[in-house]
C-alpha cells in the first residue's frame, strides 16, 4: 500500500477511494455529490481508475466492445509478480476464467456454453435443497434468541450451493469461504494472499478435474469436462478457471446481497414488518435489495481512446463500471436514494448488462428468494442487537461482514 492509499480523501472528484471507511460504510451520498458535479471521477489510487456514477454512461460503456476490454475485470490491481504470471498464462492458454475475462467472439461462445448451467429450471433444481440448507443454518441459533445473520447464516449459504452444484461435499463450504475472501476481500489490498489463495483455489480444482475426467459424473464440473467449443474439448487449464470463475464470483457476491437484505430489515422494522406480513411482496422486495444494495463493481481495460464527456480515457487506463451508483441515478429511478420494496418499475443492473450480464443471475435470485423466505417463516421479528458492530467491505464486492440480530425465541 502506497503512502497515498493510506490518506483520506479530500477531492472525491479527483481522489476518490472505493476502500475508504466513509465510502464503504454508505457511498450513497459520495454518488450524488459526484453525479451532479463530476459524474465521471478519477483517482490515481490503487493503480489509478475512472468511476463513472450515471446510468447512462453505464450502459454506453458496457456496449463499448473493443474499446473497453474486459481481460482485466479486478477493481484491485495484481501485484506485478502475479500480473506478470497472468500475462504469461495467457499467452499460453488463454483467457484465465471466460466468459468473464474474455472479449468478443471468444466471450460469446464460452458464455452460449455456460447459460444451459443457469437457465430456471437447472437453478430450480437447488431450491429444495437450499431450503433445507438454510432450515438447518437456523435450527443452530434459533433458541439462542441471537445470532449474526451475516457469518451464521447469509455466509454459509452460497459456498453449499455452489458445492452442491460442483459434486462437491457441501463440508467444504467453510473452505470455499476462506478462500473466496482470501481472493476478493483481504486480497485487495494483501497481495500475497490473492496469490496464495489463487493457487489453492486454482490447485484444488486441478485434482478435481482429474478426477471426474476418470469418474464422471452428473456435476458441473463433468459437464464442464464433456463441453465443446467450436468441436474442441476445452483444456482443464479453461475448466479449472471456469471452476475458479464459479467459486470466486458466485460465493461473495450472492452472501453480500442476502447479508444486506438481512441488514435492512434488521435495522428498518417497518419494511421487515411489511414482509413478515405481506408474502407477495418477496418479488418487488429482493430487486428493491439488489438495486438498492448493488453488491458488484467490475472492471474494464481501455484500449483505444474514448472521449465520454470531460473524461478522455487512454489506452491502459482502468475504468470502473460503477453498477451500485448507476442504480441510484434519480433519472431512471423515482426515489432513487429510498428504499421502496413495492416497487413497480425497476430496471437496475445490478447483474451488470450488456454482452457479460451476470450468466448466474437466476441463482442469484433463488438463493436470496430460498434464504429470505424461510429466515421471515421462521423468525419473521428481529432487530438489530448491536449496531455499532456491523461491519461492512467493499472495493469489489460491498457487503455487511457481521450483522448482530436478536430475537423472540
Amino acid at each position: 500500500m502506497s503512502e497515498q492509499e493510506g490518506c483520506p480523501v479530500k477531492n472525491w472528484a479527483t481522489d476518490y477511494d472505493v476502500l475508504d471507511e466513509e465510502y464503504v460504510r454508505d457511498p450513497v451520498p459520495l454518488w450524488k455529490e459526484l453525479r451532479e458535479s463530476c459524474p465521471i471521477a478519477h483517482t490515481t489510487r490503487w493503480g489509478g481508475s475512472w468511476l463513472p456514477t450515471k446510468y447512462k454512461d453505464l450502459q454506453a460503456m458496457v456496449r463499448m466492445v473493443p474499446e473497453l476490454s474486459s481481460r482485466a475485470p479486478n477493481v484491485m490491481p495484481p501485484s506485478p509478480e502475479l500480473r506478470a504470471e497472468l500475462i504469461a498464462e495467457a499467452k499460453q492458454y488463454g483467457s484465465e476464467s471466460p466468459p468473464i475475462t474474455a472479449d468478443p467472439p471468444e466471450q460469446i461462445a464460452y458464455r452460449r456454453m455456460i447459460l444451459p448451467f443457469f437457465n430456471p429450471r437447472e437453478v430450480e433444481k437447488f431450491r429444495p435443497s437450499s431450503e433445507q440448507l438454510c432450515h438447518d443454518l437456523i435450527d443452530r441459533f434459533i433458541a439462542n434468541g441471537s445470532a449474526d445473520a451475516a457469518t451464521d447464516y447469509a455466509q454459509q449459504i452460497p459456498p453449499r450451493v455452489i458445492a452442491a452444484m460442483l459434486g462437491i461435499d457441501p463440508a467444504r463450504g467453510d473452505d470455499f469461504t476462506e478462500w473466496t475472501r482470501g481472493v476478493l476481500e483481504l486480497g485487495q489490498t494483501q497481495p500475497e494472499l490473492r496469490t496464495k489463495y489463487r493457487k489453492i483455489i486454482r490447485e484444488f480444482f486441478a485434482e478435481l478435474v482429474v478426477e471426474r475426467r476418470r469418474n464422471p459424473g452428473d456435476d458441473m464440473i463433468s459437464k464442464l469436462i464433456a463441453s465443446e467449443i467450436e468441436g474442441q474439448p476445452l483444456s482443464d487449464y479453461t475448466v479449472i478457471g471456469m471452476c475458479n470463475l464459479l467459486l470466486v464470483a458466485g460465493i461473495d457476491t450472492t452472501w453480500s446481497s442476502i447479508g444486506s437484505a438481512l441488514w435492512h430489515f434488521a435495522s428498518h422494522g417497518d419494511d421487515r414488518r411489511r414482509l413478515a406480513g405481506d408474502a407477495s411482496l418477496f418479488g418487488t422486495a429482493i430487486e428493491e435489495m439488489l438495486r438498492f444494495y448493488s453488491p458488484v463493481t467490475m472492471a474494464r481495460k481501455v484500449t483505444e481512446p474514448v472521449t465520454m464527456g470531460d473524461a478522455q480515457f487512454i489506452p491502459g487506463d482502468k475504468v470502473l463500471l460503477n453498477f451500485p451508483a448507476a442504480n441510484h441515478d434519480p433519472e431512471i429511478f423515482d426515489r432513487a436514494d429510498e428504499v421502496v420494496i413495492d416497487r413497480e418499475k425497476n430496471r437496475h443492473i445490478a447483474f451488470g448488462v450488456g454482452i457479460h450480464r451476470c450468466a448466474g443471475s437466476n441463482l442469484a435470485r433463488m438463493e436470496m428468494d430460498v434464504a429470505l423466505r424461510v429466515w421471515f417463516e421462521r423468525i419473521p421479528e428481529f432487530e438489530l442487537s448491536d449496531p455499532d458492530s456491523v461491519t461492512w467491505v467493499g472495493g469489489q464486492v460491498r457487503g455487511p461482514r457481521s450483522v448482530p440480530v436478536s430475537f423472540a425465541v
